[in-house]
């Protein structure tokens, strides 16, 4: 039992150390377990660090790699720089060595310029020296030039009065004889008693007509034959003589060139008038307006060619010119604007003359300003459509009213560049007429079957009676002085050109003639007016001027 209980106290030692063991090997496994779980915290923080270097390494690894291929990049540019430059270095040396060899030339050719330098330098300082000597002389011929304007305009005040005393001394009333050609058309009318030959037939329809003043041109001879009563010829020689003569040859710059220096007279101030006069068919309608071509062309367009021209020619010497122009027509007393709008209007047209200024305006009509003479040949064949005109037995067609074209021009002295003008200030005014035809009611309308056509010849007649009236008054007054009363108010065409006719202007009659036989009586009565005319002595033109 002993054994038994030794063995029990034994078993319960044993048991107790093996339960102390137990206990220990538990706390042992425990703290095994422990560890373990802080070993296995441990590792697992480990890793996580191992996996983030990993990380680490491997983005370094990339960036590393990404560096190096910039590096690589790098290097590649770097060396094709570097090619580049030693392109460039090559390509320098090579420029260095050319422009060293320039160089050397340039050195040579600056040493060439250096002495030229100094050989222009020389020819500077006479150069210089004679810019101031011509400096010298400018100033001097600019004072003479000034000298020479001023010279100028005083010489063209001489000139303006030495002009209108010639002018005056020529006549303010002169008078032009014209005598036309033998037309186709007379052959026409009168070609039943006429030789086949033209020109035998021309003298045969001819008056006989002689020009014995070859030199001077101023006489014309009118031989007349007619039978008597008891049946004996009888033959009469008529002689007159005029300021001027035109034989059918000449032409119309022949007739202008006489009538040209008047037309100065109209840009030197002074009113001026020509008129046309004579019988149906004796070619003042040519006269005055002319044909189509610059030959042909008539005194109008010629008169305002000469003015605008010598307008130009004034501006030279410190004169500007302004012109301005209208177009009347006379029909049976009654005044017509030739420029004005569509047909004829109802308006009264009324003669206004100034007799402070000397100038005459009708009411209500078209002025034109003009700025060339082209458009005064479109303003004539504007006026020549809407003139009156109709066929008589003297002519085919015949002007059945006065036209008159007025051209109105003012000019100012406002001086030449340089030198100051005088203000002076002109008006002038050139009057170009064209007379209805002169004829006998008798000849022109041996049936009376036209009332109207005799009507406006009656009306014709009467103007004209009327302007060789107040030319017969001038006349007398010239001779007698005192205050003769001067009918101008006897017709609308005299009394239109009253300032024209009285004495302030320059007149000049220009008559025309037929050369056929068959017009004889008409031409001779048209010559005795004219000689009328021719010694008709008025006062003297006065000129329009004023100073500002």
């Amino acid at each position: 039992m002993e054994a038994e209980r030794n063995k029990v106290a034994e078993l319960q030692a044993n048991h107790l150390a093996l339960s102390r063991e137990l206990a220990t090997a538990k706390s042992q496994e425990l703290n095994q377990r422990r560890e373990l779980v802080h070993a296995s915290d441990e590792i697992e923080n480990l890793k996580k660090r191992h996996n983030r270097e990993i990380m680490d390494l491997e983005m370094d690894v990339k960036k590393r790699d990404r560096e190096i291929r910039e590096v690589s990049e790098d290097l590649r540019v770097c060396r094709s720089d570097l090619e580049r430059e030693r392109q460039t270095v090559s390509a320098l040396k090579n420029t260095i060595s050319h422009q060293s060899t320039t160089h050397l030339s340039l050195t040579t050719q600056n040493h060439a310029l250096e002495a030229q330098s100094v050989a222009l330098q020389s020819q500077i300082d006479v150069y210089a020296r004679t810019v101031s000597d011509l400096t010298l002389q400018l100033e001097s011929a600019q004072k003479q030039v000034e000298d020479s304007k001023k010279e100028a305009m005083e010489s063209e005040l001489v000139r303006r009065k030495l002009h209108n005393m010639v002018q005056e001394l020529k006549g303010n009333i002169r008078v032009f004889c014209r005598v036309r050609p033998v037309l186709p058309s007379d052959l026409v009318t009168y070609s039943a008693s006429l030789s086949v030959d033209f020109k035998k037939a021309g003298e045969e329809l001819q008056a006989n007509m002689i020009y014995p003043d070859t030199r001077d041109h101023k006489e014309i001879v009118v031989a007349s034959s007619s039978s008597s009563a008891t049946g004996q010829e009888r033959k009469e020689v008529y002689n007159f003589e005029f300021d001027r003569v035109f034989e059918p040859e000449c032409s119309q710059a022949e007739v202008f060139e006489e009538i040209s220096q008047l037309a100065q007279s109209c840009t030197d101030g002074y009113n001026v008038c020509i008129f046309a006069y004579g019988q149906t068919g004796s070619g003042k309608s040519f006269t005055m307006e002319g044909g189509a071509s610059d030959v042909s062309a008539g005194m109008i367009p010629r008169a305002v060619e000469q003015v605008f021209r010598v307008a130009a020619e004034m501006k030279s010497k410190g004169w500007e010119y302004k012109m301005e122009g209208q177009f009347l027509e006379i029909y049976n007393e009654t005044i017509n604007d030739l420029l004005g709008k569509g047909e004829f209007d109802k308006k009264k047209h009324e003669i206004k003359h100034d007799p402070k200024t000397g100038s005459t305006r009708v009411t209500d009509v078209e002025i034109v300003k003009l700025t060339s003479p082209s458009q005064v040949r479109s303003l004539l064949a504007i006026a020549q459509s809407r003139r009156s005109v109709a066929a008589t037995m003297m002519n085919e067609r015949s002007s059945r009213s006065h036209s008159v074209f007025t051209l109105r021009i003012s000019g100012v002295n406002v001086g030449i560049e340089g030198c100051a003008g005088t203000g002076e200030r002109c008006e002038g005014s050139l009057n170009l007429v064209d007379l209805a035809g002169s004829e006998r009611l008798n000849v022109s309308f041996a049936n009376g079957a036209d009332k109207e056509r005799v009507k406006e010849t009656q009306s014709i007649n009467k103007s004209l009676s009327a302007l060789g009236d107040v030319i017969a008054a001038l006349g007398e007054k010239g001779e007698k002085g005192g205050d003769k009363h001067i009918p101008y108010r006897n017709s609308k065409l005299t009394y239109l050109l009253q300032n024209s006719l009285s004495g302030n202007s320059k007149t000049l009659m220009v008559l025309n003639l037929s050369p056929l036989a068959a017009h004889l009586q008409e031409s001779l009565t048209s010559l005795r007016f004219a000689t009328k005319v021719n010694n008709t002595t008025i006062g003297t033109a006065k000129k329009q001027t004023r100073t500002s």
